[in-house]
């Protein structure tokens, strides 16, 4: 087994990999070596989601881990299963929750948060609708699926296509009106792969992005971690929230030290706001908060 870098190791290969990286435009080295700036303080610090006003945890509880529907990890726990990992998580700090229609994680959510003051916890959801009528009908089926009389983030769910803007046209608009009718708070995307990424990037309708990192592109189409760090860093800079999701390759990164690494990785970066890690129990919770703290402090050591 390979030992885990220390602080200088690991240090010295981001600077190495910089030097090549650079020339290409790369993201992905650079963030790291700049690991000291824009470090929040811990794990539950809340933290600026680019300019969209919306706050949230460092980290968060996805709930759509490997499938949708029932098929969900998070889902198949059950309703007492599903409300006692998020209770923990919210308990630690954690109050930011990604669910999605597809996932069937709503009701669970709401049953979840029953008794949770409103302004305590962070909803972010996502549509496929394409168009203003199917749109609206979502938003007024997902509020009421989790109870409440607005949502946080709402992400056109999974752009898969470059110039993904045209075929999502009254999708778009719906969302920016439902902003103004306070009915959401901000509105974005999420994207598989490289071209829908980048369109995102210049699109400034997309206010949140939820984006696919980690150091060994596992479950990424486009499996070029730099790449995609290149694209999140044009976004932050643009003022854009990023949200980072499969920060452990959804679950394949499973030993200690690729864990640190991914953390340290995606942390280092320095344009990723917030991350989601879709917990299945609150040991998951604390061993995650911990590492995280720990990869804060070696980042700024």
């Amino acid at each position: 087994m390979t030992p885990p870098l220390n602080r200088r190791d690991f240090l010295a290969q981001a600077t190495a990999a910089s030097a090549v990286l650079t020339a290409s435009g790369s993201a992905f080295a650079a963030g790291a070596v700049r690991a000291k700036r824009e470090l929040p303080a811990g794990p539950t610090a809340k933290v600026a989601l680019g300019k969209s006003g919306v706050q949230v945890s460092l980290v968060g509880m996805g709930t759509g881990s490997v499938g949708s529907g029932q098929s969900s990890k998070q889902t198949k726990l059950g309703v007492k299963g599903f409300t006692k990992v998020v209770r923990h998580a919210l308990d630690h700090g954690v109050n930011f929750f990604d669910v999605a229609d597809q996932y069937g994680s709503h009701v669970y959510l709401r049953e979840a948060l029953k008794g949770v003051p409103r302004d305590q916890y962070v909803i972010q959801t996502k549509t496929h609708a394409t168009d203003a009528i199917t749109t609206r009908d979502h938003l007024d089926r997902y509020r009421m699926e989790l109870g409440v009389d607005y949502i946080d983030i709402v992400l056109l769910h999974c752009m898969t296509k470059d110039g993904w803007t045209a075929e999502h046209q009254g999708a778009m608009e719906y969302l920016m009106q439902a902003k103004q009718e306070k009915l959401i708070r901000a509105h974005g995307t999420s994207n598989h792969g490289m071209d829908p990424l980048r369109h995102s990037s210049k699109t400034p309708f997309v206010e949140v992005n939820l984006a696919r990192i980690n150091p060994q592109g596992l479950i990424m189409d486009d499996k070029k971690p730099d790449e995609v760090a290149s694209v999140l860093e044009e976004m932050h800079n643009a003022g854009k929230g990023v949200i980072g999701m499969k920060i452990l390759g959804e679950g394949r990164i499973t030993t200690p030290e690729g864990k640190d690494e991914s953390l340290r990785f995606v942390l280092g970066l320095g344009s990723v706001d917030s991350f989601i890690i879709g917990f299945e129990n609150t040991d998951q919770v604390d061993d995650i908060l911990k590492r995280t703290t720990d990869a804060i402090a070696f980042l700024k050591a």
